[in-house]
């Protein structure tokens, strides 16, 4: 059978549900523990070996995303699928961000859908263990465009969205702080940023620029934080260090990109620090976004020539370069108007900012 000797943990709160789902993935030849809430689901998690967990976000005592946090803690390389209803998507967000292979939105009418999930989910796993080097994840174009279509026709649900994704404007980590400005003239900005922790002694950060400067932006990012949470998990895994290698790292967004099928282009700038010896790589796509060292004297641009956008399937190669940062020295990314230049160097760290006054775009600074 489909499923057939799969250890799959359940976690959801309703009886009839978690009773129903539970009866076909038997049927269909898994071996299925039921938990009724997160921290049931825990345990189980803790004392048993799964390929799989399914679980709901919203339940009582311990909820889904609290559970797997701690899940991943314990064994990132488990895999996961969430439930949830509509009312929650900022949860679905967050699962996406700390690793979760898939999702589907209540009620579920077609259990077979399920069933498909899981089968993406493991093959993607399998997949990437056995192929370090390239991504075969396989992404639903079904899905990824029923998705796409409900952002580009809701720009409330769009901004929400993309706005669970941005961080403070002030991120402070062990060795390194972050703070940044992104000003926006519509709901959804074209602009987004992120940064990682990777284990104790890297730094990864990027900034990107979507077109065309749409809803579709909202998804983009949604997209781009999974694909970059990917090669996060394999890290902790020790199975790849292709998110610590920006040239690496632009090569496979770009695959992801393309294959997507969505019809998006990125301009990026993606840095890996190392935090011990201060060395960073730098690797560029696109032209609408420059790299600056800042320090007492003003800001610098690093010579990084122009190349092709993400998207693209004729993608040549990243520009890259290496630099040993100084300890009073910043490294910045910023947009391609001088104004965003003239904000920066006042210090105007605002986070996410709504002003038409402003041209769109902004920067990041990070400080070592």
């Amino acid at each position: 059978m489909a499923l057939n000797s799969l250890n799959v943990l359940l976690v959801e709160d309703d009886p009839v549900f978690r009773n129903i789902v539970a009866a076909f993935l038997s049927g269909r030849g898994a071996n299925v523990v039921e938990a009724e809430d997160g921290e049931q689901g825990l345990q189980s998690f803790k004392s048993q070996k799964y390929d799989v967990v399914v679980a709901d976000l919203s339940m009582p005592r311990m909820g889904g995303l609290e559970m797997l946090k701690a899940m991943s803690r314990i064994n990132p390389a488990i895999p996961s699928i969430v439930i949830s209803g509509n009312q929650v998507m900022a949860d679905v967000v967050e699962a996406l961000r700390i690793g979760a292979c898939d999702y589907l939105v209540k009620p579920v009418s077609d259990l077979y859908s399920i069933e498909h999930a899981i089968n993406q989910c493991l093959t993607s796993v399998d997949q990437e263990h056995a192929a370090v080097n390239r991504d075969v994840e396989e992404l639903s174009f079904m899905e990824l465009n029923e998705n796409l279509a409900l952002l580009e026709q809701n720009a409330e649900a769009a901004r929400c969205v993309q706005q669970q994704l941005f961080p403070a404007s002030h991120i402070e980590y062990p060795k390194a702080r972050l703070d940044y400005s992104l000003f926006k003239h519509e709901q959804v900005s074209p602009y987004f940023i992120d940064s990682a922790m990777v284990g104790n002694h890297h730094l990864i950060m990027y900034m990107a620029h979507f077109h065309p400067e749409d809803n579709r932006a909202a998804f983009a990012s949604v997209l781009m934080r999974s694909f970059v949470n990917q090669k996060l998990k394999l890290n902790r895994t020790g199975v790849s260090s292709v998110v610590i290698e920006p040239f690496n790292m632009l090569s496979y967004l770009n695959d992801r990109l393309v294959k997507s099928g969505l019809d998006l282009y990125c301009d990026m700038i993606y840095v890996a620090i190392e935090l011990d010896s201060y060395r960073a790589a730098i690797a560029q796509a696109g032209r609408g976004l420059r790299c600056y060292i800042r320090n007492q004297d003003g800001i610098t641009p690093l010579a990084l020539a122009d190349s092709l956008q993400l998207g693209l399937l004729e993608w040549g190669k990243p520009t890259t370069q290496f630099r040993s940062l100084m300890p009073a020295e910043q490294l910045c990314v910023v947009s391609s108007e001088a104004e965003h230049r003239q904000l920066l160097q006042q210090n105007r760290f605002l986070g996410l900012n709504f002003n038409p006054k402003i041209p769109q775009g902004g920067f990041v600074q990070l400080s070592l």
